[in-house]
């Protein structure tokens, strides 16, 4: 049966503190670096907005360049959110929401620009519905609640297409390599692969943020030799592809024994 209600005491319950009254004991300087990483973070959009316009400029070495710049603040923000811990500092604004974004946009939108402008989609319809693949596959993937998981994985392809764009333009991919590029990446999007997080994932993370900055380095290597790369450096740069792949399917059999551990007999 449900209770009786409490008679009243004559003192109205303390009210809960919200994200206003928490923030007020916060430092000022430290809520000031708060702010200046979340617009570290939103600088990713101006980039991507650069990056279309030197897609369209046909300035392919610049539109790289800058989808360096991109992925440096998306591998550096997170870092300097933890430290200076913005949940805590400005809890009313979603810095995960604004990460979202700009990744959408300089992962996903200006790399599929960048594909279209430099020719290595094939023209009409096709393109088109190419083109479509990843814009349309990555929405889903961002918008889903589990795509980080909690042992710091991705689950599903974390729609790289930025380094899908930057493999084509300087390998010079045919339209049938990268067209099936494009959709089997696409479909994967929807397949429950733990893709490695490199800053985050617990295992083997040193030697996968130390190998990440060994393929960032192939990575300025390759645009610098552009359009003419070096054997050595492509073998180098996309040993690390194999590696986070190896990676991510060991971390993808780990997480099927673990549920496989849990489930009774």
């Amino acid at each position: 049966m449900p209770q009786d209600p409490a008679p009243p005491t004559g003192h109205a319950p303390p009210a809960a503190p919200g994200p206003t009254a928490a923030a007020v004991a916060v430092p000022p300087a430290l809520r000031l670096a708060g702010a200046a990483v979340h617009l570290y973070t939103a600088l990713g959009t101006v980039l991507a907005f650069l990056i279309v316009i030197a897609a369209i400029d046909g300035d392919v070495e610049a539109a790289l360049w800058l989808g360096l710049a991109a992925l440096f603040i998306d591998g550096t923000d997170g870092m300097l959110a933890r430290r200076a811990r913005v949940k805590q500092t400005i809890p009313w604004f979603d810095g995960a929401l604004l990460d979202n974004i700009v990744d959408y946009l300089t992962y996903v939108f200006a790399p599929v620009v960048l594909l279209w402008t430099t020719g290595h989609l094939p023209d009409g319809l096709p393109g088109w519905l190419l083109a479509a693949l990843p814009l349309l596959a990555s929405c889903y993937q961002f918008c889903r609640v589990d795509a980080k998981t909690e042992d710091h994985t991705f689950l599903g392809f974390p729609s790289y297409w930025n380094v899908v764009a930057f493999y084509a333009i300087v390998l010079d991919a045919s339209e049938p390599a990268l067209a099936v590029s494009l959709v089997v990446f696409s479909v994967l999007v929807f397949v429950p692969i733990r893709f490695l997080y490199p800053s985050r994932s617990g295992a083997l993370r040193t030697l996968s943020l130390a190998l990440s900055a060994v393929w960032a380095l192939t990575y300025v290597v390759l645009l610098v030799q552009y359009p003419d790369p070096h054997p050595l450096v492509v073998a180098a740069s996309l040993g690390y592809v194999v590696y986070y792949w190896a990676v991510s399917l060991w971390l993808t059999a780990q997480a099927a024994r673990r549920r496989k551990g849990r489930t009774p007999a």
